[in-house]
């Protein structure tokens, strides 16, 4: 090294920045050191005018802090690998006060964050590695005229799949090459982040937040296969245990843990057995085309009104449906709370919402797909900054808790502005 990048080295040490020169070396960011970079600020510019775009220009200037309104998905999965640690830290340094990790399982019974138990073809290099001979299904070339991959986290003991690399969720399905497969990242996302992106246990995941600061929301996935949950720990009670236990052996306090679960017997197990139970997450499905909720077997012959009830008398305190479950548009083109969003309040639920920044809305609503099918014609959300427009009515109106994004600068600068903490 010399002398001059010597004194650049000690200069930037002195300011505190060194982590961006010495890539090995991580600065946690404090409460107050948040970076929310452009998009925020390009997206409020672009709104339809009117007070809400007036009111959130005010706030340009900041200050911008950490908040638990903003939960990261999967980290900043717009732009970096779901569930790699670039991705979580990027989350953090936008300020989200809490961060996800989807909680899936190897064949050696470790915990580990992907999404899904299955994803593995699509979310890392495997299929470019003789690891592609231990899938479920391996990759042999171009779907269609051979099957479609499936690599499953349980194909893999945790050093198998501690040796992958994290990459965006995508795939050419008629590439010919297994490389070629890796491709197909949407032109709104990017590759610019995969170069490093290391793939996470849920231990990891839990000592990472803990070193950022931040707070949890792990989510037990469901299997793709129950038959290896049943091998692997004994039933799903038992795997729900497990998810609690890591918890516990890394001391995470019940009240910064949001344990989340599709599986209504998840949560009910975690209430009544575990100390994770008080904040846990209820996770809500909804189909669009019937405009309603799904309800696991053999809840779903229930009256939603009674199946609701029964989740209160059992402890259930927060529920948490996707965006389009929540919202409305009337006859005038506004965005108003659904019917189920004043029904839950009504009974007093409390609220979280999935997921912010997950469509590409360059061409608004009508273009955007399942997040945005409360606005079906584009009738409100005509441009992608008018999606502040959606998360407004959802902080003041449905009064949600938090709300789950794959960009969580976005929803950190509405909270700041607001006044949320």
């Amino acid at each position: 090294m010399n002398r001059f990048h010597s004194l650049v080295l000690a200069l930037v040490a002195a300011t505190g920045f060194v982590s961006s020169v010495q890539a090995d070396t991580y600065r946690v960011p404090a409460r107050d050191d948040v970076q929310l970079g452009p998009r925020p600020f390009y997206l409020v510019e672009g709104m339809e005018e009117g007070r809400l775009k007036d009111r959130l220009m005010q706030c340009q200037n900041g200050p911008f802090y950490r908040t638990d309104f903003s939960i990261a998905h999967r980290g900043a999965a717009m732009q970096f690998p779901e569930h790699s640690d670039v991705s979580y830290r990027a989350g953090a340094r936008m300020g989200a006060g809490i961060v996800e990790c989807d909680v899936a399982f190897t064949r050696d019974g470790e915990l580990v964050c992907r999404h899904s138990e299955c994803d593995l073809h699509t979310t890392t290099n495997i299929v470019a590695t003789p690891l592609n001979n231990k899938c479920t299904v391996p990759w042999t070339g171009p779907v269609g005229p051979n099957p479609a991959p499936q690599c499953c986290t349980s194909d893999l003991t945790l050093d198998e799949y501690k040796s992958l690399t994290a990459k965006m969720d995508a795939s050419k399905p008629d590439a010919t090459t297994p490389e070629g497969y890796l491709g197909g990242t949407a032109s709104w996302r990017t590759d610019l982040y995969t170069s490093r992106a290391k793939v996470l246990t849920f231990r990891e995941s839990i000592a990472l937040n803990q070193e950022m600061g931040v707070k949890h929301t792990p989510e037990l996935k469901g299997a793709s296969y129950q038959d290896r949950i049943d091998a692997i720990f004994g039933g799903q009670a038992q795997y729900a245990q497990k998810f609690a236990d890591e918890l516990e052996a890394a001391g995470v306090k019940p009240r910064e843990v949001w344990a989340q679960s599709f599986n209504v017997e998840d949560i009910l197990y975690w209430i009544d057995h575990t100390r994770y139970g008080k904040q846990a997450v209820y996770l809500l499905d909804y189909d669009a085309s019937k405009d309603d909720i799904v309800i696991q077997s053999p809840y779903e012959t229930m009256d939603r009104k009674a199946y609701f009830k029964m989740l209160k008398q059992r402890g259930v305190r927060i529920i948490a449906p996707p965006v389009p479950a929540l919202l409305a548009v009337n006859s005038a083109g506004e965005i108003v709370p659904s019917a189920l969003a004043k029904d839950l309040k009504r009974m007093g639920f409390d609220i979280i919402t999935w997921t912010l920044e997950r469509s590409d809305l360059r061409k608004g609503a009508a273009k955007a797909g399942y997040y945005y099918d409360f606005d079906p014609t584009g009738a409100a959300v005509k441009r992608d900054g008018d999606l502040y427009k959606a998360l407004d009515v959802l902080a003041r109106q449905v009064k949600v808790l938090g709300v789950f994004s794959d960009w969580p600068a976005t929803v950190t600068y509405y909270a700041n502005c607001m006044g949320i903490k």
